[in-house]
């Protein structure tokens, strides 16, 4: 199983952006999926996640700002980010919960998002 995520970039504060990821590859069926970041010196850090039911968990910084919403039917996930903080910066990482014979955790390369203030 693979993971590709794709949309980041540099973006000034308060402006937006759409980060999606994708997972391919053999047989799978997918429980959670989310987006994690890690910013220089930083631990990476839970952003939000969205179960194969579509709840939602979004940490604290980012609630009203981010939306993380899944098509379950393309095996996607994907993050609207809206009005971005410098302190958003980071290497944003999907990650998803796969089973194939027994449950794993996947991750995405990571896509560096860069807010200029």
């Amino acid at each position: 199983v693979q993971l590709q995520a794709s949309g980041g970039g540099l973006v000034q504060a308060g402006g937006y952006l759409r980060l999606s990821c994708t997972a391919s590859g053999s047989t799978f069926i997918i429980n959670a999926m989310g987006w994690y970041r890690q910013a220089p010196g930083k631990q990476r850090e839970l952003v939000a996640t969205v179960s194969n039911g579509g709840t939602t968990n979004y940490v604290d910084s980012v609630k009203g700002r981010f939306t993380i919403s899944r098509d379950n039917a393309k095996n996607a996930v994907y993050l609207q980010m809206n009005n971005l903080k410098p302190e958003d910066t980071a290497v944003y990482y999907c990650n998803a919960v796969i089973r194939i014979v027994t449950i794993n955790n996947y991750w995405g390369k990571g896509t560096q998002l860069t807010v200029s203030s």
